[in-house]
C-alpha cells in the first residue's frame, strides 16, 4: 500500500487471491514476487501450502523479528542468523467457534547476549515498532520469548 500526498493510505490490493481448486489459491503480491500458494491441511484441504493459521503465525513471527533486527542493527549490533518459531493456539470461544486465542513467538539470536552492547534497549523497545504484531494483539494476545545463541533467555 502506497500513500497520498495527504499521508492517507492508497487503495491498491496487497495481495490478490484467486481460488485454484478446493481450498488452495493462489496468493499474488504483484512485482516480481513469486505466487504463493495456500491451503488448508487435510481433511479440508490438501496442505498443499501453507494454511491461513501458518501464514498469520509468520506474519507476527516475521514482523517482530525484522523489528528486532532493526532495532539492534541501529545501535550498529550484528544480531544475525536471526532464527524464530511461532505457534497459534486454537480454541473454541463463547460461541463455539475455533478461534485464534494466543501465538507463541520464540526468537533466537546470532549470538551470545555478551556480544551486545545496547540488547536491553533494544529489547525493551522493539515489539512497539512492529505494525503486525501491534495489530494482531488488539484481538489476539501475543506472547515473545528471545534467547542468545547460547540459549539463555533475554527476554
Amino acid at each position: 500500500m502506497g500513500t497520498n500526498d495527504a499521508g492517507v493510505l492508497a487503495e491498491v490490493p496487497t495481495v490478490t487471491l484467486e481460488q485454484e481448486s478446493g481450498y488452495r489459491f493462489a496468493l499474488q503480491f504483484g512485482g516480481a514476487i513469486p505466487v504463493v500458494h495456500s491451503d488448508h491441511e487435510p481433511p479440508l484441504g490438501k496442505g498443499e501450502g501453507p494454511s491461513p493459521l501458518q501464514m498469520l503465525a509468520a506474519a507476527v513471527a516475521n514482523c517482530l523479528s525484522a523489528s528486532l533486527y532493526f532495532a539492534l542493527r541501529k545501535f550498529h549490533e550484528s544480531p544475525e542468523p536471526l532464527t524464530s518459531s511461532a505457534w497459534a493456539r486454537v480454541g473454541r470461544n463463547e460461541g463455539n467457534r475455533l478461534r485464534v486465542q494466543r501465538i507463541d513467538v520464540r526468537i533466537a539470536l546470532g549470538a551470545p547476549a555478551a556480544a551486545f552492547t545496547h540488547l536491553e534497549r533494544a529489547l525493551a523497545q522493539f515489539e512497539d515498532f512492529c505494525t503486525v504484531t501491534a495489530s494482531v494483539r488488539a484481538a489476539v494476545e501475543v506472547a515473545v520469548e528471545v534467547y542468545d545463541s547460547e540459549g539463555t533467555r533475554v527476554k
